[in-house]
């Protein structure tokens, strides 16, 4: 995965609750066996309904996506995450994440910015009144501002995951930064145990 640091630029205000993996990539779309292309499926039964935002050509450059809470219940599917980010989203705003969902976002990149309800709900106005309104999440210092609407909070992230995200590490990448351990270990095995090869 790609290191982060930071997610800067317009938003996305999705102001729904509860928003479910198969609302973000329905099941038809898990039947795909490369890894790309899921940007077209994200949300693709709401975006048969050309008021949804998503069809809202004032959002069409955004790169945080803001929804309300509890958002990512539901089955877990990497999918969801790999939607999210192909249709260009680095950052996924909301009071409340289910849990899957958002060990599924740091393990792929997607950074989740969770914040108090009020904050949430100041975002969405303030994406609604202003589509331009750039907002930064800033991964170093776990902040998230948004300078012209006077919004800034801090937001949770353990050590761990913000180094992984910091280095751009995924879980192959954490085990690879083992790899003379590794080979020095494999290097000792009995000769009886069986091999990688």
């Amino acid at each position: 995965m790609e290191a982060v640091q930071i997610v800067s630029g317009t938003a996305v205000p999705l102001r729904r609750s509860d928003v479910d993996t198969d609302q973000i990539i329905p099941s038809d779309w898990l039947k795909r066996v490369e890894r790309t292309g899921f940007e077209l499926g994200l949300f693709s039964e709401w975006r048969d309904d050309r008021d949804f935002v998503l069809n809202d050509e004032r959002y069409a450059e955004a790169v945080v996506l803001v929804a309300g809470p509890n958002f990512g219940t539901g089955s877990s599917r990497e999918h969801a995450v790999w939607a999210i980010q192909q249709y260009g989203f680095g950052a996924v705003v909301s009071p409340r994440f289910a849990d899957i969902f958002r060990n599924n976002c740091t393990k792929n990149g997607l950074v989740p910015v969770q914040v108090p309800t009020e904050v949430g709900e100041a975002l969405l106005d303030a994406v609604e009144a202003d589509p331009g309104l750039v907002m930064t999440v800033d991964v170093v210092n776990l902040t998230l501002e948004a300078p012209d609407a006077d919004i800034s909070c801090k937001f949770p992230l353990d050590d761990a995951t913000r180094q992984r995200f910091l280095e751009g590490l995924d879980d192959i990448g954490i085990s690879l930064q083992h790899e003379d351990d590794i080979t020095d270990y494999e290097a000792g095995r009995p000769a009886w145990l069986p091999t990688a090869t």
